[in-house]
């Protein structure tokens, strides 16, 4: 089941993501009204989540954090309207030798991550670009995630160069989270620990450690 959370929304961001000052939490906070702004003109995340974007979204994302305390370098694939990476980005700002890029295909959505991020978060970095170009060209991050982008074959296949080189993954994945691991089993070989959602009693983090093909 989902963790209880207190109400206070300050608290329940450090109920879920670990200690976060006051100032981060009014960054996140301008985060959601830009979000709100930008998402009147262009489609950043399903119509039906806009009602709640706080606990639907920002918290959600913030709930990583805690599974990978000691990571430095942090690439989120596919980052649409900036869950989990602008949240994640925005919560690392500041901390010395950490970075975090976000990969984003579409031009308008990486308009807006950059346009928010350069106030928000302005160590992090907005990549316009295909994750297959991304995965050939950048360097393999400490942690790679992804949020609703695809079933979880394709995210190992869009992820593998990272894996190999020793990145570990943090997938959101929902109800059919079962149903994906099941599939993965029948071709690839994994070390993999499904963390259950603090947010959603319906969901599950699912922690990659090693991902190789399975020999045909």
């Amino acid at each position: 089941m989902a963790v209880a959370v207190p109400p206070d929304d300050f608290d329940r961001l450090c109920t879920v993501a670990g200690p976060v000052s006051r100032e981060t939490y009014g960054r996140l906070r301008a985060f959601e009204r830009q979000f709100e702004k930008w998402a009147a003109r262009i489609n950043l995340a399903a119509p039906s989540t806009l009602g709640d974007i706080w606990t639907r979204h920002i918290l959600d994302s913030a709930q990583l954090l805690p599974l990978a305390p000691e990571g430095r370098s942090w690439v989120d694939l596919g980052s649409g309207g900036g869950f989990p990476g602008a949240v994640l980005a925005i919560l690392l700002q500041g901390r010395s030798g950490v970075s975090v890029m976000l990969v984003e295909s579409n031009r308008k959505k990486a308009a807006f991550l950059q346009n928010v991020l350069a106030e928000l978060a302005p160590g992090a970095r907005v990549v316009a670009r295909r994750i297959e170009e991304a995965t050939r060209s950048s360097a393999a991050p400490d942690i790679v995630t992804a949020r609703a982008l695809a079933p979880l074959d394709r995210l190992l296949q869009l992820a593998e160069p990272w894996l190999a080189a020793g990145s570990r993954a943090l997938f959101h994945k929902g109800r059919d989270s079962g149903e994906e691991i099941k599939v993965v089993h029948d071709t690839w070989n994994l070390d993999l620990v499904e963390h259950r959602s603090a947010i959603d009693e319906h969901s599950v983090i699912l922690e990659i450690t090693r991902a190789s093909r399975r020999q045909a």
